[in-house]
């Protein structure tokens, strides 16, 4: 429906970098039609320093970033969700947050760009290629029409959505 606003989660572990970084584009990307969240259900302390840097970098409002925990953005009474995306590297991380019973949930396996261990200008370009993944993701998803988002109500639904658009990966 136009005029509303869909709420977005994006569930981690740790909720320092990919799941902060998809918040910083849903937030600044969304034009009011969409709002973000983030969360990580065994948050750090910090948001990783390389993704502080990034956003600056590119003009998001790094001030704005901060790592939450899943249990006190519930306790604080956040809006219902419409959406919520898990993001996690299923090949490397033993478990990935689930919230059960949402019907408009999502598993975007996205690689920790804290695994490049190698040079720092290779770890920079893992976090950029972190950042133009979920930016190419989240694009295709914010563009799509409200009667498709609407229509939006299983896994396995978002999950089609995702291959057939093709730009996604």
């Amino acid at each position: 429906m136009p005029g509303e606003t869909y709420n977005i989660l994006f569930l981690c572990t740790r909720n320092r970098a990919r799941s902060i970084i998809a918040e910083a584009i849903v937030n600044r990307e969304g034009h009011g039609r969409f709002r973000a969240f983030s969360a990580g259900t065994e948050p750090d302390r910090q948001v990783r320093p390389e993704v502080i840097g990034l956003l600056k970098r590119l003009n998001f409002n790094a001030e704005a970033a901060h790592a939450k925990s899943l249990k006190d953005l519930i306790q604080a009474k956040m809006p219902p969700m419409d959406f919520i995306f898990t993001l996690c590297d299923q090949t490397i991380e033993k478990t990935c947050p689930v919230w059960p019973g949402h019907p408009a949930t999502a598993l975007w396996p996205i690689p920790d760009p804290k695994q490049a261990k190698s040079r720092p200008s290779e770890q920079d370009l893992a976090y950029v290629e972190t950042y133009r993944t979920l930016n190419n993701r989240l694009s295709a998803f914010m563009n799509m029409p409200f009667d498709k988002l609407d229509q939006l109500s299983s896994r396995d639904s978002l999950d089609s959505i995702e291959m057939a658009r093709g730009r996604l990966q």
